[in-house]
């Protein structure tokens, strides 16, 4: 049976003639997986284009036309495979990005909520120090007085002001733990 013939090949792959399909196989598989190749760029995607390709050709062969060239066929069916896969691994991608923004997101909260609680105890534990040694700890702290500048600003010696800023620091740490 001579399958390079355009009419003969479709009608006998309507018929389910597997020599036929096989014929096609031989005769396409090569110059598909080529141009396959040239869209996607991936070895493995462009077989797998192939392969689709030749899958759904012989499931749905029956709605093959004999009136038209099956290499133009096998094309224009490359063509869309690829535009198929392109389109799921994009959306693909935009689900895995929104994924990892998400997730982000979730974790710049807790991060922040975390952070925000942290500091709400450090607030509320610096409020409960003894008076002079919470003035001193915040003039150097909060307000980033030197030493120096603390003592001559409340009329205390540097070795005070260290003290108290160790007192402090002991303090909240036993307290925050």
């Amino acid at each position: 049976m001579d399958f390079n013939n355009n009419r003969i090949l479709i009608e006998n792959l309507i018929e389910g003639e597997e020599k036929a399909y096989i014929f096609l196989l031989n005769k396409f598989h090569r110059q598909l997986y080529a141009y396959a190749l040239t869209l996607i760029h991936d070895k493995a995607m462009a077989q797998d284009i192939v392969q689709n390709v030749f899958f759904k050709t012989w499931k749905s062969r029956k709605r093959l036309n004999p009136e038209y060239s099956i290499q133009s066929f096998l094309y224009k069916c490359i063509y869309n495979e690829f535009i198929n896969t392109f389109q799921k691994n994009k959306s693909s991608v935009l689900f895995h990005q929104k994924y990892i923004e998400s997730a982000q997101e979730i974790v710049d909260n807790a991060e922040e909520n975390e952070l925000g609680r942290l500091i709400d105890i450090v607030n509320r534990e610096i409020n409960n120090l003894p008076p002079k040694c919470q003035s001193i700890f915040l003039l150097s702290k909060k307000e980033g007085l030197t030493n120096y500048e603390i003592s001559g600003y409340l009329n205390i010696s540097v070795k005070t002001v260290e003290a108290h800023i160790t007192k402090a620091f002991l303090i909240l740490k036993r307290k925050l733990g």
